[in-house]
């Protein structure tokens, strides 16, 4: 059915009533602060520098809280499970934002709040469709009366990343109920600081073009070489000619700084996929993103270099999410508030129509997140699912934790650090294998138990059968009752890409992801090609027919000082439910209704 929106709602956020009446003034006078979010200590590899300018400007963006609070998830899980009536009749967008739009009285309060303040509603810079985002520009003096705080400016030395972040920030305690997050407020991560899942592995790589796979035969050369034609092979597609190439779309979000090479993709393509030669992709700039066909980047083109091979000839698009310039003290522009997956997430959102898949390879420890940040944009790719997408994200490449492992609220606990949003439960995460016949898993592929998300149905029998076969082996250094990834695997090592006119070996769950991606498009259009839906959020379907996947039962993940987990029979959190075979998913996504 259609969901009808509140008229006041829009009309609220359009056009800014004028709510500053003496009693809505004498509501937020000296209204009780309860606070929303705080670190112990400064985030590790962050350093205070100074205070920021009071005039410095901020685009800050807020969350109000939805009024039919858990509708979406619920229509989400209907649309997505293969024994439910509703499923694969996903939302359309006016049908989600009917179901994530805020109460009028939210709105009220919030605008209320902002008047009161000398922000006047109408002047918004962005308003998200359903009205559950709002992003104004504050001074950082208005912003520390407003969430009873102090802004300082902070380094991070290592990505050379300068923010204006704080350690705390409170609400009034009315706006708990209608405020669910605001940013840029304690969560420090920029696009640079964030941990990109691809790594060089070789420069330079001198090789003659390889040969052809013809067959479903995967030669030994890919033990050491991944190419298009062995991920075909071992996967299986190489029979598959898609179809639906005027409704089907692969998209890949970039991000501050990645440019994918046009060139580098051509001579990507005359060397591993020559029937692909001279196809293209779309690039679409968000955020003031860019497209600098001067510096191409690693990631960008490990990215756009497998989706369109392994997808051809699906059209593919590549979202260059830009970012902020560098702080400068004393300025009134704003400076480096861009929100990592926020601002592209809502700009996706905002589309009429959007791709069927999508591919992400970056993320972040999920103990740097602030909780109710990581809930936000977790449930933000809950919507994108719930329209018909699938969201897929690499799983990390520091096995169940890298570095020293300590928790950031001040008790220092040595624990297993699960990644973000890998660990959010409306994503598909993907882990990473190395070697063929067998494949095993290798041993940087992220995996763990979120501390943030509880473990979804869909999965609970899976993790149960795994928690209860490694016994008391890392007790306490999991969450067995939480959100468990990752959800399947790929090849992660040895993929040659080429960047600026030379073929490297990349490796990482950055190769992985943009792998199962390919796939999942191929399962999309073969579905989009027989009548019916897209897949949309998968993971209900796949844990319900581990079949379609290769287990597999070899290889560890080590991290924290530990041998990490060990992948075995069944589901792992190491390689998931394993990687894909095309054929046998046919043959599933086929029989899904």
């Amino acid at each position: 059915m259609r969901w009808s929106r509140s008229p006041f709602l829009v009309l609220a956020f359009a056009h800014g009533v004028c709510l500053a009446t003496p009693l809505a003034s004498k509501r937020w006078e000296e209204p009780q602060l309860v606070e929303k979010h705080s670190w112990a200590q400064i985030p590790r590899g962050w350093v205070y520098q100074a205070a920021p300018s009071p005039d410095h400007v901020l685009d800050m963006r807020i969350g109000l809280k939805k009024h039919r609070e858990g509708e979406l998830i619920s229509a989400l899980y209907e649309v997505s499970s293969p024994q439910h009536e509703r499923y694969g009749k996903h939302l359309s967008k006016e049908d989600v934002d009917a179901l994530v739009a805020p109460h009028p009285d939210s709105v009220e309060a919030v605008e209320s709040w902002l008047t009161f303040h000398g922000v006047d509603p109408k002047d918004a810079a962005f308003r998200s469709s359903s009205g559950n985002w709002v992003t104004i520009s504050l001074t950082v003096a208005q912003a520390e009366r407003m969430l009873g705080t102090t802004y300082g400016v902070y380094a991070h030395p290592e990505s050379s990343s300068t923010v204006v972040r704080t350690l705390s920030y409170s609400l009034p305690k009315e706006l708990h109920d209608h405020i669910a997050v605001m940013a840029p407020t304690t969560y420090f991560s920029t696009i640079h600081s964030m941990k990109a899942t691809s790594f060089i592995m070789e420069k330079n790589v001198d090789e003659s073009p390889l040969k052809a796979i013809t067959n479903a035969e995967v030669p030994s050369s890919c033990n050491s070489a991944i190419t298009i034609s062995c991920l075909r092979a071992l996967y299986n597609t190489v029979d598959y000619v898609p179809s639906a190439t005027d409704s089907n779309i692969l998209g890949v979000s970039g991000y501050l700084d990645q440019f994918a090479n046009r060139a580098d993709l051509q001579t990507f393509l005359q060397r591993y996929r020559t029937d692909a030669v001279n196809t293209t992709y779309e690039t679409v700039l968000v955020n003031d993103g860019g497209d600098d066909q001067s510096d191409p980047g690693v990631e960008a083109n490990l990215d756009i270099q497998y989706t369109v091979g392994m997808s051809f000839p699906t059209p593919n698009i590549y979202y260059s999410t830009g970012g902020s310039p560098p702080f400068t003290p004393d300025t009134q522009t704003p400076t480096n508030t861009n929100e990592p997956y926020l601002d592209w997430v809502n700009f996706i959102l905002a589309q009429d129509t959007i791709p069927q898949t999508f591919t992400t390879s970056y993320g972040d420890d999920e103990q740097t997140v602030p909780q109710d940040y990581a809930i936000s944009v977790c449930e933000l790719f809950a919507e994108l699912g719930a329209r018909g997408s699938t969201v897929l994200f690499s799983s990390g490449d520091f096995g169940v934790g890298g570095g020293d492992c300590q928790t950031n609220d001040g008790t220092n606990q040595t624990l297993f650090q699960p990644a973000f949003p890998a660990s959010c439960p409306y994503v598909t995460a993907v882990g990473g294998t190395v070697q063929v016949n067998p494949e095993v898993a290798v041993d940087f592929s992220g995996g763990g138990f979120s501390r943030y998300f509880t473990t979804p149905d869909y999965q609970a029998q899976a993790v149960a059968d795994f928690v209860s076969g490694l016994g008391d082996t890392y007790t306490g250094l999991y969450n067995s009752s939480g959100r468990a990834y990752p959800d399947v695997a790929a090849q992660g090592s040895g993929f040659r890409v080429v960047i600026g006119g030379t073929v490297n070996s990349v490796g990482g769950t950055s190769a992985s992801s943009p792998t199962v991606a390919g796939i999942i498009a191929l399962l999309n259009d073969y579905r989009l090609s027989n009548g019916q839906s897209s897949l949309g959020f998968i993971n209900p379907l796949i844990y319900a027919n581990p079949d379609g996947f290769n287990d597999i039962t070899s290889g560890t993940n080590p991290g924290c000082d530990t041998d990490g987990f060990e992948a075995g029979e069944g589901w792992d959190p190491v390689t998931g439910l394993g990687t894909p075979d095309f054929v046998k998913l046919q043959a599933i996504v086929k029989a899904a209704a």
